[in-house]
């Protein structure tokens, strides 16, 4: 159902056992619904991919909670959130979005974790935002496509959507779990075809190496290597960190919780090492009296 067909306002119920704080905050292109709870260390900000929604990450917020504070949010067209006027879907759109979700937030520094799509944005916010982003994950997220090849996707695409979405669909969904399947392909074919195009050919423009190299902070490039593809971002920055997660698809967070979960904990830890040595390096060095 397209979001703005959808009641503004409408809050989905919390999961047996779990705490969540869902509200509309006011962004770019019309509401942005997010969902926000968990308190204590480095808030972590979450951003879906293409067809997808903030409950992609549903086993992250949960596992995150108990010691911090966790975001995810639809983005614009996507979940919830309404969609933009004039099928305004550019990848630097996108990435205000997420500007104005940490922003409504009150969110100074964070981590930001970027899947697929999402990672394109998530790009692009911390390459002109670098003094916010504490730290960047990246999931599967795409490289730049060269530019023939990009217009045979796009050509294939105009010529019969519902015939090229579905052949893709079917290769990305390659080693998903059952569950994985039914609600991605549910996802999928509930985009109307005007937004799909815009959405792909938006991230089919995209290039994320300036951004990317823009942001100095601690990175990780996570790949499902089942579906890794010539067009990986690691392939393009070979001195970015990378690791891979098999028996996955394209949703390996989904996939794999636990696994992804574990790559995560990891980052974080390092990315809160990192800030212990930025605080110490800006406090002021104690000046002796002399005796």
């Amino acid at each position: 159902m397209p979001a703005s067909s959808r009641p503004r306002g409408t809050v989905r119920k919390p999961t047996e056992g779990g705490s969540v704080a869902q509200r509309h905050v006011p962004g770019p292109a019309g509401s942005v619904h997010v969902d926000d709870d968990g308190s204590g260390g480095l808030p972590v900000v979450f951003v879906h991919s293409f067809a997808g929604n903030a409950s992609h990450f549903a086993s992250q917020l949960q596992h995150l909670r108990a010691a911090r504070r966790a975001v995810a949010f639809d983005l614009r067209g996507h979940g919830e959130s309404e969609e933009p006027s004039g099928s305004d879907y550019a990848v630097e759109s996108l990435a205000r979005d997420i500007a104005a979700v940490v922003d409504a937030l009150g969110l100074a520094r964070f981590v930001l974790v970027g899947h697929g799509l999402g990672g394109s944005a998530a790009i692009a916010y911390a390459g002109d935002h670098p003094g916010r982003v504490a730290g960047l994950l990246l999931a599967v997220a795409p490289g730049k496509v060269p530019y023939q090849q990009s217009q045979q996707v796009m050509a294939a695409m105009r010529s019969n959507y519902e015939e090229t979405s579905a052949s893709y669909g079917k290769r990305m969904l390659a080693g998903a779990q059952p569950e994985v399947r039914r609600q991605i392909e549910t996802e999928m074919t509930s985009v109307p075809k005007e937004m799909g195009l815009e959405v792909i050919a938006a991230s089919q423009a995209y290039d994320p190496i300036p951004a990317l190299r823009r942001y100095q902070g601690p990175k990780l490039s996570v790949t499902s290597s089942d579906g890794e593809t010539p067009f990986e971002l690691h392939k393009f920055e070979p001195d970015l960190p990378h690791e891979s997660m098999t028996g996955t698809s394209h949703w390996l967070q989904m996939d794999k919780p636990s696994e992804f979960n574990r790559l995560l904990d990891q980052f974080l830890e390092r990315v809160e090492g990192a800030e212990r040595r930025r605080a110490e390096a800006r406090r002021p060095t104690e000046i002796q009296a002399p005796r």
